[in-house]
């Protein structure tokens, strides 16, 4: 991987890598055919992500913020504009991205073992049974799951099938690292735990991340830099960096100078759009 884990940990407001991801002119949105009107989801968005970087983006509901990370994966195409990795035109999903869902989507018929191997048995040109074996076994044990491999989804708490979904993302060994709202569908409590997990893993794995999160709070302790989207159609408000000595997730970085001053902030951007969002901008086809 690109980072080792002190240059991760002690990184102030982002990397200084290469460009990994770049996205210039992006217009983005859907077609419904039987209103016959386009709903235009992100426009003119211009976002450059480095390599090894941190990347939060919040936003009111229906921003797009998920539209851009799909845009990302090669699950969506653009309308305008171009998104690319490492320089090259986004055309389709490939094994230098992976995603880890809200949902947790495993599958229940497989124990946790067999849910984070699915990822390598797809892959064109994976490893060796015994590599992938100790890759497997390794990324159980990097999340905390040692012990449960043969355990099933349905014996598991919402953190722990959260730890087999971040799992079976890290087991393909991707560039990059997608989480649409990872720790949306968990409790207060296990989710500042789960935040904590993903600072210490990142900061092993080196990955470059960009995650959405409806957080404000969860974007501060996690990111390097934050991308403030305004309401539909999405555009770039302000990206901010995150300049708070790491790790964070376990110290009381709540009660930061600069924590408290970029929360404001940003409440201050979002606040009016939370409680008076507009419709979708309408376009006919």
């Amino acid at each position: 991987m690109s980072a080792g884990t002190e240059d991760v940990v002690g990184r102030r407001g982002g990397g200084d890598g290469d460009v990994v991801i770049a996205a210039s002119g992006l217009r983005v949105g859907y077609r419904k055919l039987r209103e016959k009107v386009e709903l235009v989801v992100l426009e003119d968005i211009d976002l450059e992500i480095r390599r090894g970087e941190f990347i939060a983006i919040v936003g009111p509901s229906g921003c797009g913020k998920t539209t851009f990370i799909n845009v990302v994966a090669g699950l969506v195409e653009p309308w305008a504009g171009t998104m690319e990795i490492d320089g090259r035109p986004v055309d389709g999903p490939g094994p230098d991205r992976a995603m880890v869902f809200q949902d947790y989507a495993l599958m229940p018929w497989r124990t946790v073992e067999a849910n984070v191997a699915f990822g390598l048995e797809f892959q064109r040109n994976g490893p060796p049974a015994a590599e992938a074996k100790q890759r497997v076994d390794r990324y159980i044990e990097m999340v905390g799951l040692k012990g449960f491999e043969a355990s099933f989804p349905h014996e598991l708490s919402g953190g722990m099938k959260q730890r087999v979904g971040i799992a079976r993302a890290l087991v393909c060994e991707p560039e990059i690292l997608l989480a649409d709202e990872p720790f949306g569908a968990v409790d207060a409590m296990t989710r500042e735990g789960m935040q904590a997990e993903l600072e210490r893993i990142i900061a092993t794995t080196g990955q470059t991340v960009v995650m959405i999160t409806h957080s404000i709070d969860e974007a501060i302790t996690l990111a390097d830099r934050i991308v403030v989207i305004s309401h539909r159609p999405g555009r770039i408000r302000e990206v901010l960096d995150v300049d708070i000595e790491r790790p964070r997730a376990d110290q009381d970085v709540k009660a930061d100078p600069e924590y408290v001053r970029l929360r404001e902030h940003i409440w201050g951007m979002l606040k009016a759009e939370a409680f008076g969002a507009s419709d979708l901008q309408e376009v006919e086809a």
